[in-house]
């Protein structure tokens, strides 16, 4: 009895959980299966990250079962619309029919531009878009990630002036293949906010057999004074396999730098033009001034009985070696001038 009951709470337990399995799973659907260029489509989504901003593309040569090979270098990026979903996870967007790239069979892609990655895709057709097989899958070896990727390094003195920030993407991978790999060709991609990632090939040296793993690191470089958030995409065999954040911090040191320069520059301008000036400027000779007397103005307030005298400078000695007071022809001119040669007349 215990058992029948332990199995029916089983099966209401498994039956409750479908819903919202699939409620969970993000979904896509299309309003036509099949426009043509100049078009437009209405998208809907639900199940979705809540506030989440998906990025919404027309790609070729991908069908859902495999999604998009060849990343969003098939898509019509240029006529992609960007939307952000409700509280409840969905969405509803009207996108402009263009023909990517690449030949159908096509797909309108979502995909979510930051946070948790995740990704949809329903068919779609372009009419009169050329149409070519997909290309067959490679057989044999199958890399997985085993391991979440993460960034080892640190940023030193020189990236805080500017330099280029350097890191190490750190994974795990795994052959889930048949057959050995050789040499795997990786592709790194950086990708700034909402732009596409800028891809670079780098090949790992060794050889990878089936069901076995190996550890992976790859140098990742940024351009001299980047700053803000990065993801670092890890793409094989046209497959992105990985996606890890980046926050970039802002370069200060050129600020300061700037900061510097506008108040050092302006100051040494100034002293050297105030040194050339004074270069320029006429010199004066280096005889003493002769003091110059002051006089009182002629409507001068007096005091009643007070007389003060204008004093009038001695007249020049006319000889050099006298004083003024000592000049024998100044003191003989004291009393009024008489004849000294004159002889007296006796009075009768």
């Amino acid at each position: 009895m215990r058992i029948l009951v332990l199995a029916a709470l089983l099966a209401l337990v498994s039956v409750g959980s479908l819903p919202v399995q699939a409620a969970e799973r993000p979904t896509v659907k299309l309003s036509k299966s099949q426009a043509g260029t100049g078009g437009s489509i209405t998208v809907t989504g639900s199940g979705w990250r809540s506030k989440a901003l998906l990025m919404i593309l027309v790609c070729g040569q991908a069908v859902p079962s495999r999604g998009v090979p060849g990343g969003t270098n098939s898509c019509a990026n240029a006529d992609g619309r960007a939307v952000t979903t409700d509280a409840d996870g969905r969405f509803s967007k009207k996108l402009p029919v263009a023909e990517p790239p690449v030949p159908c069979p096509c797909v309108v892609h979502v995909a979510t531009v930051t946070g948790a990655k995740a990704e949809a895709d329903a068919i779609f057709q372009v009419a009169g878009h050329a149409v070519e097989p997909l290309p067959a899958e490679a057989s044999g070896g199958r890399l997985s990630v085993l391991t979440d990727t993460r960034l080892d390094g640190s940023s030193g003195l020189l990236t805080w002036f500017g330099a280029p920030p350097v890191r190490t993407l750190v994974f795990t991978v795994g052959n889930v293949g048949t057959s050995e790999i050789k040499n795997p060709l990786f592709q790194v991609g950086t990708s700034h906010g909402v732009f596409a990632p800028q891809w670079e090939e780098q090949q790992w040296r060794g050889t990878i057999g089936p069901g076995k793993k190996a550890r992976i690191e790859l140098p990742v470089e940024l351009t001299g004074g980047a700053h803000g958030d990065y993801t670092v995409s890890l793409k094989y065999g046209g497959k992105v396999l990985a996606e890890q954040p980046w926050g970039v911090g802002r370069p200060w040191g050129v600020t300061v730098f700037w900061i510097l320069v506008c108040l050092v520059v302006p100051a040494a301008l100034f002293r050297i033009g105030m040194a050339v000036i004074d270069r320029a400027r006429p010199h004066r000779s280096g005889r003493a001034r002769t003091p110059v007397r002051l006089r009182l103005p002629e409507l001068t307030l007096r005091l009643p009985g007070l007389h003060i005298p204008d004093r009038e400078p001695p007249p020049p000695s006319t000889l050099p070696w006298f004083t003024p007071d000592s000049d024998p022809g100044a003191a003989g001119r004291l009393s009024a001038p008489h004849d000294d040669n004159s002889t007296t007349v006796p009075r009768d």
